[in-house]
């Protein structure tokens, strides 16, 4: 018992060390190339999504990885796609997609979601991604967090997110992160939308 109380107060600090390394940037044009490079480093994100998945667009047989990597990228550059993206140094390492619901409409579990819908928010927490070899460091947190900030920055608003409890799946497949990460954040449970997921949400005020 003892042992596993030290170790993870010793992960606990070790995540603290690291998240205070880190910076937020927006995704942009300047950060589109340390972005695509993550994306190249982790085949494409889930096979080639290239975090296209919850824009109208969608992904899927119909797709290539090139034409979603070119989907995004003019996203990009017409303000059509929102990130923060959480950099050590000068390199990306995750990030936490948000926007209007026009923007980001594909969310999992939609029917069940639409069945109990009584209004529309006006931000979503869409694709919550950590490559590879940075997972449980923190860099999760960290992207939430500043998408908050960032929607701050917009003028704030309602905010909703989809996540997943943490154990449900392994940590490269909670699309829309992990339900103690939001909780922690300040999310509070709205309902259930699936077996593993809620609906979460807050209110963000303008800055």
């Amino acid at each position: 018992m003892a042992l596993r109380w030290y170790f993870a107060r010793r992960r606990r600090y070790v995540c603290r060390m690291a998240a205070a390394s880190y910076s937020v940037r927006p995704l942009d044009e300047s950060t589109w190339p340390a972005f695509a490079a993550l994306v190249e480093r982790n085949n494409g994100v889930f096979g080639g999504c290239w975090c296209m998945g919850f824009h109208p667009e969608g992904v899927g047989k119909g797709t290539t990885a090139e034409q979603n990597r070119e989907r995004k990228l003019a996203r990009v550059r017409t303000d059509d796609a929102h990130a923060a993206l959480v950099f050590l140094g000068d390199d990306c390492l995750g990030w936490c997609q948000f926007g209007p619901p026009g923007e980001l409409p594909r969310i999992k579990n939609r029917a069940a979601y639409e069945k109990g819908r009584t209004a529309i928010p006006d931000w979503r927490i869409a694709c919550c991604y950590v490559g590879k070899g940075h997972r449980r460091q923190g860099v999760a947190a960290v992207a939430l967090a500043g998408a908050l900030d960032m929607i701050a920055a917009l003028g704030g608003g309602s905010v909703e997110g989809y996540p997943e409890s943490a154990d449900s799946v392994s940590a490269g497949f909670l699309y829309h992160g992990a339900l103690s990460t939001y909780e922690r954040l300040g999310f509070t449970r709205s309902r259930k939308i699936g077996k593993h997921r809620w609906v979460v949400a807050m209110l963000v005020k303008p800055r």
